[in-house]
């Protein structure tokens, strides 16, 4: 039976080949089948990102329903002003304000859609709107909802949708009989297709009946695709895992993936039928165009199957498709334009549904399910958007009425040179003196060289010109898109976070590295944890007593582990897995697996693991992301998820920025592009310390840019340099070389902070200011500055998306790893100074200058004079983060910058070599280095390794401080003892007591 054309195991090089063509979504129009975008937001009409999808991927048509409003309206401030002189008008009920607001989006999207409308002689350009869900079982409400929303909207490229359920079956007939243009929704089953075009042409022939023209009236079956698959699946699945017979498994296992297109083509062979046949050939012959079919939910849910399976097996002519943005990324990226529905293909059709009724899978039932799940849906969703509308309605009412933006007031003093960014952007501005000019000749030369057009078509060339160069970027864009890909997944992660919750995890712990930390440790000290969801711990790092105090902070048998790793292989991830699920396995034995869950690309290490050992779930992240831009991926969402932040609302701000970072926004609105252009060209122009200002409630923000930045731009000799976490001085505590970033939570800026910045800015420090709505717009921060440090790497004409030199320390690491398991010893470097608690230690081609160091004083004073202006000092810290740690190394970073006046970094190891160590070796030789290290109290054995915790932190500190004098970096190794807390005071009092001769 030859049914496996459908299924997921196709080559995907061979379906590359089949497809050169510039414009892949082109070529399907070409072969009569028209696209149509399901999606819909104001911002996306008003940036111009809607007429890109017409002019760039050939989008004909838009559809809208429920959940898509209830997110543009609850996840951006796009109806904020609308909602607002709504209610300043009278308006109070929910559902009438949201009608005027989902209206005057239906209008505008219309008018953007008009030419094609007109083009193609009323073929397609329209966009539909659905009437309320509530109505589905009710005729009569059905119609006059539909009448009074098409007459409302008062387009003629206007649909209205309605479900074909029984009772929406007269509805379609009358709306079409009136001339009301009619998308059919939620049809699943074949018999109830055949009924809906039976409604249709009954539609037409009352009117034709009566001497009413029958042109000019458009309607869709929309017929729902891999909704199919995902039922029949699950329910193939459950057979499969009962049979005992080898060959029966065979036979079940090869039915997967089958139902979904086979049904689909059936539904267009019965379309063929009724529309090519003799009972509608004399309406056509009248004018009457036939109702196409067209296929909703083609993006794929099961994430074995290839992404664009059901786009590629369903084009053929006279028929729509209406994707998802995700859908149509895929497409263009990889999907073959080519014929599939064909006459012949139709016998395998209904050969797949005859071995699937024979397997027990009863397809009516299935499709009636379906249908009345999908009613359901859209009722809660339509419910939930009401909701939405109504608090959002009290929210705006609540609120003081001002400007668009922030009230001048309420911002710092600027000066003349201020540059705005527009108000229907987060609010920001720039005071950039003298540099201002400049940048607004870069920001003309990026509009110029088309940067946003070309980031978003994947152009490598804007980074790097020789090919060599170019692969990884190439696939390292998904972040682009990801928000997508993620909202497909929304209702897994809502099942997770309720699954943690109701089996009553009192702890998450997260073992993760750099990108695989930094975004969840940010939302967690940024959101904390819902009521009766886990407190969440970030583990990332190999310092034992921090295991230890991990371990001692959770109850072990409540208590559920991510283990977090792109690669699958990170040694400090998989350490900490080995020791956790050793322990938990001594308690749950063979169940251990499922207190773990793993995130990784698809095909690594730990995903064969997670699958080996039974974890509780595993999450499959787009491999075309990296590390560092993966905050809004599954790394960032799926613990975001289990601490119960509102993920939605989080990704509907990134879809916000991410629309107003679209290249239809002009280049000076661009968000992304402007901070980019501003961070490239005063880099280039000497001011490379990009130093971050965080409001309170997002304090902890600058731990995920840090890493974002430093490793994008470190390299190559260049870089710009992320200074998080240094406390605001005066500005005599700085010098030249300065960008101040200040990130400006509306409802909660700190009085304090303000008056700092003015003062920077008053005396010539430039100064950025980025005002955000609350915590949620770090969803829009995210995308940002991931745009921004794209646009910055450009500006500096380095791959903003490799490491070159991060595998350097690695390397090193193992080395001495090896020297250890050979002899027992990870061979330190000799001390050049001790005192009673303290020793020093320094390459050999810098122990001169130590010569004369009789006291720790003398000896910080000699490092100290070897840091020029433009240089940054950078702390390295081998110890545990605790309270009282934290407290001394902020005090001795402080001393040296206002000692030396240059920008400082504090970063604890190995966490640091995730984040900035790429910079450090690869960035200008404008580093000067201090690492800490400690004597350790207690040990942790890593299970099946031939060394401790401790060795491994050791070998990890070696190991970078090998790399770091190989790159000729200036660099001391202080070993603080066996007493950190004394160690670090002995250090602050040297520190403190340190005097430079020369003038700084």
């Amino acid at each position: 039976m030859a049914i496996t054309i459908w299924q997921k195991a196709r080559s995907e090089d061979v379906r590359m080949d089949e497809t050169r063509a510039e414009n892949r979504l082109a070529a399907v129009h070409q072969l009569g089948q028209s696209i149509w975008y399901d999606n819909i937001r104001r911002s996306l009409i008003t940036s111009g990102g809607l007429q890109q999808l017409i002019d760039k991927d050939g989008v004909v048509g838009v559809t809208s329903n429920p959940t898509i409003f209830e997110r543009a309206i609850d996840g951006s401030g796009d109806y904020d002003q609308s909602i607002r002189q709504l209610v300043t008008g009278g308006r109070t009920d929910p559902t009438a304000i949201f009608e005027d607001l989902a209206i005057a989006d239906i209008q505008m999207a219309a008018d953007v859609l008009r030419p094609i409308y007109e083009r193609s002689q009323q073929l397609d350009g329209y966009v539909s709107l659905e009437v309320s869900p509530g109505a589905a079982n009710d005729t009569q409400k059905t119609i006059a909802q539909a009448r009074h929303l098409f007459q409302k909207a008062d387009r003629p490229n206007v649909m209205i949708k309605i479900p074909a359920t029984a009772e929406g079956l007269p509805a379609i007939e009358q709306m079409i009989y009136e001339g009301i243009n009619i998308n059919v929704t939620l049809i699943f089953a074949i018999p109830v297709y055949a009924q809906v075009a039976e409604a249709f042409i009954r539609g037409l022939e009352h009117r034709h009946k009566e001497d009413l023209p029958v042109s000019g009236i458009a309607s869709v079956a929309s017929f729902f695709v891999s909704r199919v698959d995902t039922l029949t699946d699950k329910l193939l699945e459950e057979k499969i895992k009962l049979s005992t017979d080898v060959d029966e498994t065979a036979r079940l296992k090869a039915l997967l993936g089958t139902a979904a297109i086979a049904n689909a083509r059936l539904a267009y062979d019965r379309y063929k039928q009724m529309f090519h046949g003799d009972r509608f050939a004399p309406l056509r012959e009248l004018g009457a165009a036939p109702q196409r079919c067209l296929w909703a939910s083609t993006s794929t849910k099961n994430p074995e199957y290839r992404d664009v399976l059901y786009v590629e097996e369903l084009i053929g002519p006279e028929t729509v498709d209406t994707m998802p943005p995700q859908t149509i990324e895929a497409f263009q990226d990889h999907g073959a334009a080519k014929r599939a529905l064909d006459a012949e293909d139709i016998s395998v059709a209904q050969e797949a549904i005859t071995a699937l009724e024979a397997a027990g899978i009863d397809i009516a039932k299935v499709t009636k399910q379906l249908e009345l799940e999908g009613v359901k849906s859209f009722l809660d969703s339509y419910t939930s958007l009401i909701e939405t509308t109504r608090v959002k309605v009290e929210k705006l009412r609540s609120e003081p009425v001002q400007e668009a933006g922030v009230a001048a007031e309420a911002l710092p003093a600027q000066d003349p040179a201020a540059k705005p960014m527009p108000t229907d952007a987060p609010a920001a501005s720039a005071s950039l003196g003298p540099l201002g000019p400049t940048v607004d000749t870069a920001l003309a030369w990026a509009a110029e060289e088309r940067f946003s057009e070309r980031i978003w078509d994947k152009d490598p060339n804007l980074w790097k010109p020789k090919p060599a160069d170019q692969s990884e970027i190439v696939d390292r864009l998904g972040w682009l898109t990801v928000t997508d890909q993620m909202r497909e997944s929304l209702p897994r992660l809502y099942k997770l976070r309720d699954d943690a919750r109701t089996s009553e995890f009192t702890h998450l712990v997260l073992l993760g590295m750099g990108g695989s930390s930094l975004a969840p440790e940010v939302l967690q000290e940024t959101f904390g944890s819902a009521s009766g969801q886990p407190q969440l711990i970030v583990l990332d790092s190999t310092d034992p007593a921090t295991l230890i105090a991990a371990e001692k902070a959770i109850d072990l048998p409540h208590t559920l582990f991510i283990v977090a790793s792109k690669s699958g292989g990170t040694i400090e991830t998989l350490s900490q897995f080995k020791y956790f699920f050793g322990q938990v396995q001594s308690i749950s034995g063979d169940s251990a697996g499922s207190q773990f869950i793993a995130i990784t690309d698809p095909g690594t290490s730990l995903a064969k693991l997670a699958a080996d050992l039974q974890f509780r779930d595993t999450f499959l992240n787009p491999p075309d992301i990296g590390g560092r831009y993966s905050a809004l991926s599954f790394f960032g969402l799926v613990p975001a998820a289990i601490l119960g932040i509102d993920i939605g609302l989080l990704l509907d701000r990134a879809d916000t920025m991410r629309d107003k970072c679209r290249p239809k926004v002009e280049s000076a609105e661009n968000p992304g592009l402007w901070l980019g252009t501003i961070m490239g060209t005063l880099a280039r122009n000497g001011r490379d310390k990009v130093t971050l200002v965080m409001s309170p409630p997002v304090s902890t923000f600058g731990y995920w840019v840090e890493q974002l930045i430093a490793e994008s731009t470190g390299k190559e000799g260049k870089g710009i340099l992320p200074v998080e976490g240094e406390s605001l001085g005066v500005p005599t505590d700085y010098g030249d070389d300065r960008l101040f970033v200040y990130l400006r939570v509306r409802e909660a800026a700190d009085p304090a902070q303000d008056a700092a910045l003015a003062a920077l800015e008053a005396a010539g420090q430039p100064v950025v200011t980025l005002e955000l709505e609350d915590r949620y717009s770090l969803g829009s921060e995210f995308f940002r500055w991931e745009f921004a440090t794209a646009v910055a790497g450009a500006f500096l004409q380095i791959n903003a998306f490799d490491q070159p030199n991060v595998q350097e320390a690695k390397d090193k690491t193992n080395q001495v790893l090896a020297t250890y398991v050979q002899t027992g010893s990870t061979f330190p470097p000799h001390a050049i100074l001790r005192t009673q608690r303290v020793s020093i230690v320094v390459g050999e081609d810098k122990a001169h200058l130590f010569t004369n160091a009789v006291s720790l004083q003398a000896a910080v004073e000699e490092y100290l004079r070897q840091v020029n202006p433009g240089d940054y000092v950078a702390i390295l810290a081998y110890i545990e983060r605790t309270p009282e740690t934290a407290e001394l190394l902020q005090h001795i970073r402080i001393r040296i910058r206002n000692l030396c006046r240059v920008a400082t970094t504090l970063g604890y190891g190995p966490r640091f070599q995730h984040s900035t160590g790429q910079l450090h070796k690869g960035g200008a030789n404008n580093g000067v280095f201090i690492q800490l290290v400690a004597q350790d109290h207690a040990d942790v054995a890593i299970p099946d390794a031939p060394y401790t915790f401790s060795v491994l932190k050791e070998a990890q500190a070696l190991g970078d401080l090998q790399a770091l004098e190989e790159h000729r970096r200036r660099v001391i190794r202080v070993q603080l003892g066996a007493r950190i807390i004394d160690g670090l005071g002995e250090l602050r009092q040297a520190v403190d007591a340190a005097r430079l001769s020369r003038s700084r």
